[in-house]
């Protein structure tokens, strides 16, 4: 039987803008297994990121539970949740959200130096992972003095030198153009196959969707199909 990575039980997250409340995500059920290179699809505002946020505890659900490893996020202080984030969910987001005045190296380290990691091994680490995501020679770069793709291949090593249970990617080709996008694509699904990392992406990009192995379509807040390709 597969390992069970994420599940999300009767899943529900309203939101108050003034007077009206919008239902993001409206009783969703889901299990992510081990290994999966998932994708929430539909067009903006159908509640894909709501989903992922709710998985990487970036935002409380207004029902249902949201398990990750067993272990419900719902039953977690703001500290335990925080160190749930931290140790075993990796974030990709489309605007790679890297520290401006560290370098690539100082970035992709960053958690690993939260954790407490011992430097020797800290940097070992740091400079496999950078050699595996192709930026062997940039480690001494800022993110100003990188293009957008190095930018978003540093958030990517950032997010699985933790080696996280999953990494959520919420847009991760959205400010690249497309053969950036693909050289991006190639990597993530190396890192699944050879690795056997866990990915879970929102998107509406094409690029994306042709690559995944499961995809999810989300409309206004429901699964509307979940398909598995062989």
């Amino acid at each position: 039987m597969e390992q069970s990575i994420v599940e999300l039980r009767n899943l529900s997250k309203i939101y108050q803008q003034g007077d009206i409340q919008v239902k993001a995500v409206d009783n969703v059920s889901l299990s992510i297994t081990k290994g999966n290179f998932a994708a929430l699809c539909g067009p903006s505002g159908s509640g894909k990121t709501s989903i992922l946020n709710l998985i990487g505890g970036l935002d409380i659900a207004t029902s249902g539970e949201v398990w990750l490893e067993g272990i419900s996020l719902e039953s977690l202080s703001n500290a335990e949740l925080s160190e749930i984030r931290k140790n075993r969910i990796g974030f990709v987001f489309q605007s790679y959200n890297l520290i401006p005045v560290m370098t690539a190296y100082e970035n992709a380290a960053f958690v690993l130096d939260l954790q407490g990691v011992d430097k020797s091994e800290r940097h070992d680490r740091v400079m496999q992972i950078l050699a595996d995501v192709g930026l062997v020679g940039l480690e001494h770069r800022r993110p100003d003095e990188m293009s957008g793709g190095q930018q978003q291949r540093v958030a990517i090593a950032r997010a699985i030198v933790t080696q996280p249970a999953i990494v959520l990617a919420d847009e991760p080709t959205a400010n690249v153009d497309s053969h950036t996008a693909e050289a991006l694509l190639d990597l993530m699904q190396n890192l699944n196959q050879q690795q056997n990392i866990t990915f879970l992406f929102s998107t509406h990009d094409q690029h994306v969707i042709d690559r995944a192995k499961r995809i999810i379509q989300v409309q206004d807040g429901q699964i509307s199909s979940d398909e598995y390709r062989v």
